[in-house]
């Protein structure tokens, strides 16, 4: 399979797939011109190493998981380090709710201030853009 036909059909671009080569992810034979060639089971590698990436592992990472996948075989170091990754995303969750959990106080706070607060205050109105002025 050729490199456009494999970043059509996984929904990434050539650019991402030799991306992917460099950092010894994915593997392509060359045809006698040069052309990459890819076997037919790339598709489903290229989301799966997608979904690494998205999940926030870095390319080592990503790198070791394939080699588990695709060999069947975990090792001990790979499953700590993937379970660290997980309590980090978790702490970031929390981080991030209890930052829009003070945002959300401000929201209210700013559209219906406590009465010590609003005294000598103008009601907020919507900014203007430039285009009505």
């Amino acid at each position: 399979m050729r490199i456009g036909e494999v970043a059509r059909q996984a929904g990434v671009s050539v650019r991402a797939l030799r991306y992917y080569e460099e950092q010894d992810l994915l593997q392509a034979e060359r045809s006698s011109g040069g052309q990459r060639r890819y076997p037919d089971s790339a598709v489903d590698r290229v989301q799966l190493i997608q979904q690494l990436f998205a999940a926030g592992l870095p390319s080592r990472s990503v790198r070791e998981v394939l080699r588990s996948v695709y060999s069947g075989t975990v090792e001990l170091g790979l499953l700590s380090q993937l379970e660290s990754e997980r309590a980090r995303i978790s702490g970031r969750i929390t981080d991030l709710l209890a930052a829009r959990d003070r945002l959300d106080r401000v929201i209210a706070t700013t559209r219906n201030p406590p009465p010590e607060c609003a005294h000598g205050r103008a009601p907020v109105q919507p900014a203007r853009s430039a285009a009505s002025s």
